[in-house]
């Protein structure tokens, strides 16, 4: 079930759809969500817990023999907020359980093999959160528009990625596939960002002006991926983006979403828990054994100061030697002034 402040699941209203069109697309929009920034960062604070006992369960279930995981692809034009999700949702999450994939150009050696050869070998594990920041979609996407295979080869490797999704899905492995989707402004205001601050420099690559002289080509080629790879059992969700709160909030919720709807256990013990139970009691020292974790340690005592003897007949008891001796002296002193 949604947190407070979403009045439809982020999994029915982002769903594409029979229909959709991406030319009347609302990219600042919130849709689903009642409320505004602060709402959202509020909502965010809540979802991150159990978002991360979901993760946990999910990992504890991989380490005791479950084949399942679940599979984030996230794509997006550059500056959509690709690492943004990864560091702010994911980060929310035990890291052992999360193993973060970014494909870029083909290698040397990933070219002489099947376009999806490299995307096979970066599946999660079982029991992981996998996430794909780009993925097997910039072969439809980037290599279409770039010009960079030869022919008109879109149809077949759409079938090719519907067939690798199901075979995936028959793994154990649950896709979630997310699309961010920023306006040309929005994009250069980031761009613009970027350029005024020295820690952002890294950030920038000059190729990123230029895919702009291309954006509508971009366009036509998510809304062909939608239309052809938005199937039944791994939708599609277009991701408004140009409110980063919103993308961030909404995508942690679908991963919530998939996650409950997995229904998840805690495995069982593959012990004796009451024998095991046994042997650690006897190896505790008997008060603790006793006592339990949660016991309090008892207040030390303390030692009660015990009074001067008196000496017989209710007369004090004699000072020490010392004491004495101190005061023999003084006596003589005394005795020889008045000689």
């Amino acid at each position: 079930m949604a947190t407070p402040g979403w009045r439809v699941r982020p999994s029915d209203i982002l769903r594409v759809g029979e229909g959709f069109d991406l030319g009347s697309f609302d990219t600042r929009a919130t849709p689903g969500f009642s409320g505004g920034k602060a709402e959202g960062t509020a909502a965010m604070a809540r979802l991150g817990e159990r978002l991360s006992d979901l993760q946990e369960m999910l990992y504890a279930e991989g380490r005791s023999g479950s084949e399942r995981a679940v599979l984030l692809v996230l794509q997006g034009m550059d500056t959509s907020g690709k690492g943004g999700i990864s560091r702010h949702v994911l980060g929310m999450v035990d890291p052992q359980g999360v193993a973060v994939r970014s494909f870029g150009a083909p290698t040397a050696e990933e070219l002489r093999h099947h376009y999806l050869w490299r995307v096979r070998r970066a599946l999660p594990r079982p029991g992981r959160i996998g996430v794909f920041d780009r993925s097997h979609y910039e072969d439809v996407l980037v290599a279409r528009v770039a010009g960079l295979v030869e022919g008109d080869p879109w149809q077949k490797r759409y079938a090719e990625i519907n067939r690798f999704e199901r075979q995936t899905e028959a793994a154990g492995i649950t896709v979630v596939k997310c699309a961010l989707m920023i306006s040309p402004d929005e994009q250069l205001a980031r761009l613009a960002n970027r350029l005024e601050r020295p820690e952002k420099f890294w950030k920038y690559d000059p190729s990123d002006l230029d895919a702009r002289e291309s954006w509508d080509a971009y366009m036509h080629a998510y809304q062909d991926v939608f239309d052809e790879t938005s199937t039944p059992s791994m939708p599609w969700h277009v991701v408004p983006a140009d409110r980063k709160w919103y993308a961030r909030l909404a995508v942690t919720q679908l991963l919530i979403d998939t996650l409950e709807d997995m229904n998840l256990a805690w495995p069982p013990a593959s012990f004796d828990v009451q024998a095991e139970r046994a042997r650690l009691e006897a190896l505790l020292p008997v008060d603790d054994a006793a006592a339990g974790d949660d016991a309090e340690p008892a207040p030390a005592k303390k030692a009660k100061k015990k009074p001067a003897k008196k000496a017989k007949g209710g007369k004090k008891s004699k000072p020490d030697k010392d004491e004495g001796k101190a005061k023999a002296k003084t006596g003589k002193k005394k005795s020889n002034k008045k000689s």
